[in-house]
């Protein structure tokens, strides 16, 4: 793929904001599963509103191992930017701080970490808005996906028809069970198509994927570019006008002069370009390793996306197998074994579609990569369609500047259960609110002030977005998830 065909699909540096209605096509994301009419509203009105407990088995502790388990509830904290500050507060590289998975900033989250440092240094250390329980030593790290899901307490505020018209908690609870129940008989069990959400891409700015695609073009000024100065549906005017500032003048010393305070990776970047003006290859590995990773995810997530859509408006079942489709093992906790992919043909349909019925095995769609399975007959169709539509069909996937970037690829499930739903009326909204909620509805949003508040509970299997299963009950634009 050229360096120019980039600018010719879409200008990440351009000030005209892309309309919400875009982004959804871009991201693959205007598609449901179901008819249903959605109960609107808006979710994370309150820090409080969002909370999510990981499941996770402690690792086997011993007094005599290197590392310290922490079990750590963050309050408004992204999890990569409060490694960096607990790595900073342990005077330690933050590649020595271990998770199984990152987070949503707006909630209430409760995790487990192993951390390479000594339990005396966790012990004296404080940091606004979290809580650090310190669980003992081990030998043993965690990686990403390692935990068995996530618990969530989710409440959604100003329930609202498509016009904003506020909807009472009874009418908004019998679209929710009206809507699962539609699930339910299309997909045979309690699921729902596993999208990658809004938060993998960034929904009132969804830059990861533009990033991701300058890097697998080996193209990091332009990669940088994108992150520092992309134009979003920014409601913070000091944000936008950094990010303007970039867009114009390309001046790392002015732009430091203006940064918001939290935007943390963005001030490394500009702290690298000011020291050595040219070298934007230094400059974009200046982010943590996870995040450079996650810009070739949210790439891969873009095909995957499409896929899905293309296969749902095709009228094709994703949770029961038909001949040509990749299927995948799932273990006791939740987890697709990849390692042991199937292909679907005559002499296997009978015990797939079984064993799918059981929960034993999980169609999958395409994360693609240099050497990634893809479906073959009307599944193998429909994959092809989606990467065409996702604009990646000619990308090779490799990074030879970061080899580790490189991606063969793997596949995901196309659709995950869900368990212990419930759904009940929510006191109503109290005063701490946001300022997009004391400021009201705009143009073109889904909620309204009047309107009821439900709240939901489930569990979900790793690796899953729970902003995706609320996003089939409420229907709302991406940026109010």
């Amino acid at each position: 793929m050229s360096k120019t065909s980039l600018a010719s699909r879409f200008n990440p540096l351009g000030d005209r904001l892309i309309d919400r209605k875009q982004v959804e096509a871009r991201l693959g994301l205007d598609y449901f599963c179901v008819p249903g009419e959605g109960i609107g509203g808006i979710l994370k009105t309150r820090v409080d509103d969002f909370r999510v407990k990981e499941q996770a088995r402690t690792p086997s502790l011993d007094p005599k191992g290197r590392f310290t388990v922490i079990r750590v509830t963050l309050r408004d904290w992204e999890t990569n930017r409060f490694i960096g500050r607990l790595a900073s507060a342990c005077k330690i590289s933050r590649n020595r701080i271990f998770s199984s998975g990152l987070k949503d900033k707006r909630a209430v989250t409760t995790q487990l970490m192993v951390v390479d440092a000594k339990s005396k240094i966790i012990e004296e250390i404080e940091i606004p808005d979290t809580d650090i329980e310190i669980l003992g030593r081990t030998h043993q790290k965690i990686g990403m996906g390692s935990h068995d899901g996530n618990r969530f307490t989710i409440t959604v505020r100003g329930c609202s028809d498509k016009n904003g018209a506020p909807i009472d908690s009874k009418e908004a609870l019998s679209r929710v069970l009206k809507i699962k129940e539609s699930m339910k008989e299309l997909l045979g069990v309690d699921a729902f198509p596993n999208w990658i959400g809004p938060q993998r891409f960034g929904s009132t700015r969804p830059v990861t994927p533009e990033v991701g695609r300058c890097v697998l073009e080996s193209d990091f000024e332009g990669a940088v570019n994108a992150y520092i100065g992309m134009a979003g549906a920014e409601r913070r005017g000091d944000v936008e006008g950094f990010r303007k500032l970039w867009r114009d003048t390309k001046n790392p010393g002015s732009c430091l002069e203006i940064i918001p305070k939290h935007l943390g990776f963005e001030r490394s970047m500009l702290e690298r370009l000011e020291k050595n003006p040219e070298d934007y290859l230094a400059a974009f590995k200046s982010l943590p390793q996870s995040l450079q990773i996650l810009m070739i995810h949210s790439v891969q997530s873009l095909a995957f996306n499409h896929t899905m859509k293309a296969r749902l408006s095709g009228g094709m079942n994703i949770t029961k197998p038909s001949i040509g489709d990749i299927v995948a093992p799932i273990s006791d906790n939740g987890r697709l074994d990849t390692g042991k992919s199937t292909l679907v043909g005559k002499w296997n349909l009978d015990r797939c579609v079984k064993n799918s019925l059981k929960g034993r095995i999980s169609v999958t769609g395409p994360l693609p990569g240099s050497h990634g399975a893809i479906a073959e007959g009307e599944p193998g169709k429909y994959e092809q369609e989606g990467v065409k539509s996702a604009n990646l069909d000619d990308v090779d996937w490799l990074v030879p500047e970061i080899p580790r970037l490189s991606t063969t690829g793997t596949r995901r499930s196309l659709a995950v259960p869900f368990h212990d739903f419930s759904v009940e009326e929510a006191p109503p909204a109290p005063a701490d609110l946001s300022e997009r909620w004391d400021a009201g509805p705009g143009e073109g949003d889904r909620w309204h002030p009047e309107g009821a508040s439900l709240r939901m509970r489930f569990l979900l299997p790793p690796g899953s977005y729970a902003t995706v299963m609320m996003r089939e009950f409420m229907r709302s634009p991406l940026d109010h998830y």
